[in-house]
């Protein structure tokens, strides 16, 4: 998938969604309705999902991270975000930072896979050199965020494996409630529950649980707008850690498509030279 689980993007971040679907919309409506088991549907909700974010290309945006301690006090941060989607694979992604002065220029690279671990770099000014991400610190927090690294990458279809667990309203919204599982390693989440609206198949809460299967986390999606007549993106998005009493807050603005990116635009010699 495209964006976050129920998110992004981000990045999107943001929130199901992959690349090249394979079945139209009537086939995909059609397993939903006629599935047998709650596995098959669950997967089968989040094929259409993928189908319903898939074909966009490129995208840009300007986005505003606010960063909250349990005593309520915040810390901004101006990002851009710059998205390809790959034939076949995951996205590409790079993420810079302006704001604030001792950050800026930070830049992170992620390549996204749909079978493999994902590759991801951080490229830090301050010392002047790019960081590989191991896989082994995908669960670790980006940036100080309360978004590990593997919330960043795209979320590919064939990441998870699925259950749905029933039909539930979520503020006003009818929604498909689906229970995923990492099927990659070195993943933070035993799990993550995720509420999917019927209509457009956005998602609009999804709930994470960690390697103890104990409450981790909570996402919420919000102020979903329709680009180029198709695609929904989010304008909001909170991450609230039930744990550590920390939550994120991430605005999206500026949405551009048609960016016309190439594979030169997400290699590693792109970090250090961004702007």
């Amino acid at each position: 998938m495209k964006r976050l689980f129920l998110l992004l993007t981000l990045f999107t971040l943001l929130p199901f969604l992959s690349t090249a679907a394979t079945a139209n919309e009537e086939e995909l409506a059609q397993a939903i309705a006629n599935a047998k088991t709650p596995e098959e549907k669950g997967l089968a909700i989040a094929k259409m999902a993928d189908y319903r974010d898939t074909g966009w290309q490129s995208q840009e945006v300007e986005m505003l991270m606010i960063l909250r301690n349990r005593q309520g006090q915040e810390s901004k941060r101006n990002m851009r975000m710059r998205t390809m989607e790959v034939a076949g694979d995951g996205d590409k992604s790079l993420s810079i930072f302006d704001t604030p002065r001792d950050i800026k220029g930070t830049a992170m690279l992620t390549w996204s896979h749909a079978l493999k671990s994902d590759d991801q770099w951080l490229y830090l000014p301050a010392l002047k050199r790019v960081k590989r991400i191991a896989s082994a610190n995908k669960s670790g927090p980006f940036m100080g965020s309360e978004f590990a690294f593997e919330d960043l990458a795209s979320q590919e279809v064939k990441k998870y494996t699925y259950k749905y667990l029933l039909d539930e309203f979520y503020n006003g919204t009818d929604c498909y409630v689906v229970e995923r599982y990492p099927a990659y390693e070195n993943s933070g989440y035993t799990r993550q529950v995720g509420w999917i609206d019927k209509e457009h198949f956005n998602p609009q809460k999804t709930v994470y649980y960690d390697r103890k299967n104990a409450l981790l986390k909570t996402l919420n999606a919000m102020g979903y707008r329709q680009y180029l007549g198709k695609y929904w993106r989010t304008e909001k998005m909170i991450m609230e850690n039930h744990q550590t009493g920390k939550s994120t807050v991430l605005t999206w603005d500026e949405y551009k498509f048609d960016m016309d990116f190439t594979d030169r635009d997400f290699d590693k010699t792109t970090l250090k030279r961004v702007r």
